[in-house]
């Protein structure tokens, strides 16, 4: 399987202005190419290949002797970069989606450098790359010794380096244990035994603080240096968010698929339920990325996971009963077996009933069951 191993980067100032160097060249060259497939659209009615653009090269380099500072795969992925926009936007346009169309990258908009491996070389805790130099890297996690793609990236100032590699499964003992996952806003998750992942909101605990960065971005005159460095700011504690948020899903997943050899989760579409009334509790939670974080992981692992279609599992009992509810009704309380519980811990375990891992009644009695 496919996995990308990503790294802090520590470049000296030199290599910093190499890399923001090379960084102009290649977003010059993308607008570039994509001004002249515009132009040949226009005139001709025909577009051009990325293969014709890319024999342009040598040619531009004999033009603009800058671009000899820069390796020639860089240059070579920003044509194959623009012409998979295409492809996009024309699968788009016969699939009667929102087409967008490829446009201009300005400054903030290319953000990364791509290496294949004859262009670069690992050493200990340095990563040497042609026309750039040895960097240092913070090897916090070993490196698989087979590594294909390097994909150098700025975020917020700093310098990433993410390693494609395709590496084996690591298998886990194998467990009989079953579980059904219901993620929610209220608490993170609730599972089938009735176990509750409290959500830790980080988005809410920041926002004063983010609060404070954005007025202070608001109150520079734009395109000024003050300005520059207010959105720094604002920028860091976004990308702190982000990496507290990352770090907790990682941890959840990895407990549920060490421990549990099915799991039963929802069948999700996180871009509707985050465009509503609870869009910021939605994206806080970050309910997608944590599915995708357990999905992989569980394959690597060896572990099941099904996901099973979300229609009715808060309205629907473990006996079969539809049991209506509304938003603000935590509690469930079925008159036809005399079930109460939980709302959400009844809803992990119709989801486990949907993967069809466990009998329509089972754990019915650990739930507290009350005649009505």
């Amino acid at each position: 399987m496919q996995r990308t191993f990503k790294y802090r980067l520590y470049p000296n100032r030199k290599q910093r202005e190499t890399l923001a160097a090379q960084l102009d060249l290649c977003r010059e060259l993308y607008n570039a190419a994509l001004q002249e497939r515009m132009e040949s659209y226009k005139t001709t009615r025909k577009g051009v290949t990325w293969l014709q653009q890319q024999s342009q090269l040598p040619a531009i380099k004999e033009a603009r002797p800058e671009f000899k500072s820069v390796h020639a795969h860089p240059l070579q992925a920003v044509l194959i970069r623009l012409n998979r926009s295409f492809q996009n936007f024309f699968r788009r346009v016969k699939k009667n989606e929102t087409p967008g169309f490829p446009r201009f990258k300005g400054r903030n908009r290319f953000n990364s450098l791509v290496f294949t491996p004859t262009a670069f070389q690992v050493q200990g805790h340095h990563v040497a790359i042609s026309k750039v130099g040895n960097i240092k890297i913070k090897m916090h996690r070993r490196l698989p010794e087979k590594h294909g793609t390097l994909f150098l990236k700025q975020i917020c100032g700093s310098w990433y380096a993410c390693f494609s590699c395709a590496v084996a499964p690591q298998v886990f003992p194998q467990s009989t244990q079953e579980i059904g996952v219901d993620v929610g806003l209220d608490s993170f998750a609730v599972l089938s035994d009735g176990t509750v992942i409290e959500n830790p909101r980080w988005y809410r605990k920041a926002q004063a603080k983010l609060r404070q960065a954005q007025r202070r971005v608001a109150r520079r005159k734009k395109g000024s240096q003050r300005r520059r460095k207010a959105v720094a700011v604002l920028q860091k504690i976004h990308e702190h968010v982000a990496h507290q948020r990352k770090d907790f899903q990682h941890q959840e997943a990895c407990k549920l698929v060490q421990r549990y050899g099915v799991i039963a989760v929802e069948d999700l579409t996180v871009k509707g339920l985050a465009g509503g009334m609870l869009a910021k509790s939605v994206q806080d939670a970050g309910c997608g990325g944590f599915l995708q974080i357990l999905a992989y992981k569980a394959e690597s692992a060896g572990r099941k996971l099904f996901a099973v279609d979300p229609r009715g599992t808060s309205q629907t009992c473990v006996c079969g009963a539809k049991v209506p509810k509304r938003l603000a009704d935590r509690e469930h309380v079925c008159t036809a077996c005399g079930l109460m519980a939980s709302r959400d811990h009844v809803s992990a375990q119709v989801i486990l009933q949907r993967a069809r891992m466990v009998p329509s009644s089972a754990n019915v009695g650990e739930v507290m069951p009350c005649v009505a």
